[in-house]
């Protein structure tokens, strides 16, 4: 049997939902801005935030991993986001998966630290709110106070929005808006959900 794994046209679980994503942005006059980023590369890493390993993680990717709770940060394409004492999420542009994962294990080989380097592209999609009625838009089912004060650029959670469990980004330019990281099972439920909250502002 033919081994279609590595061959067959990669499919967002959102394919299907881009032009009602698109007529919501049309349709609010710019209040909000839906849209889906697919294939994003996400590689989760694990490891002791103060040992040798991190510190050789960062130098070769050129930033250092957060290590501030629900903080992220960038250097150029990639973002890291902390996501606990020892774990973190690294999003950078599709296509790199493998270059982003094999370079952090060369960064880590021969290091007795244990180390957890997964790429888990496959199990999210992310989803782009912005607009300047995003923020309210997000609170209609999120309990996180979401004021800038509170979650503003560079700030990261993980919570839920509309019952689903997503990982929320305030991305760090003032118009850039929100990432919204989902599990690809949970995708289409939360889309739905979004839309539904932005007729508000049609």
């Amino acid at each position: 049997m033919a081994d279609t794994a590595l061959t067959a046209p990669l499919r967002s679980p959102l394919t299907h939902t881009a032009d009602r994503l698109a007529a919501a942005t049309r349709t609010s006059g710019g209040a909000v801005r839906l849209a889906e980023l697919p294939f994003l590369t996400h590689i989760d890493v694990r490891l002791d935030a103060k040992g040798a390993a991190a510190e050789a993680v960062g130098l070769t990717l050129g930033l250092q991993l957060p290590l501030q709770p629900n903080t992220a940060v960038r250097a150029g394409e990639l973002t890291a986001l902390w996501l606990g004492p020892d774990e973190w999420l690294l999003v950078s542009p599709p296509g790199g998966r493998r270059d982003l994962e094999n370079r952090i294990r060369e960064a880590v080989a021969g290091d007795d630290e244990p180390v957890s380097v997964t790429d888990v592209s496959a199990q999210r999609t992310t989803l782009l709110v912005s607009g300047p009625r995003a923020r309210d838009l997000l609170a209609h089912g999120c309990s996180l106070d979401l004021h800038p004060r509170a979650f503003g650029a560079g700030r990261c959670a993980q919570t839920t929005l509309g019952r689903a469990h997503v990982v929320l980004v305030a991305r760090d330019e003032p118009r850039a808006g929100f990432w919204v990281l989902v599990r690809s099972s949970f995708a289409g439920y939360l889309t739905d959900w979004l839309l539904d909250a932005a007729t508000e502002y049609v």
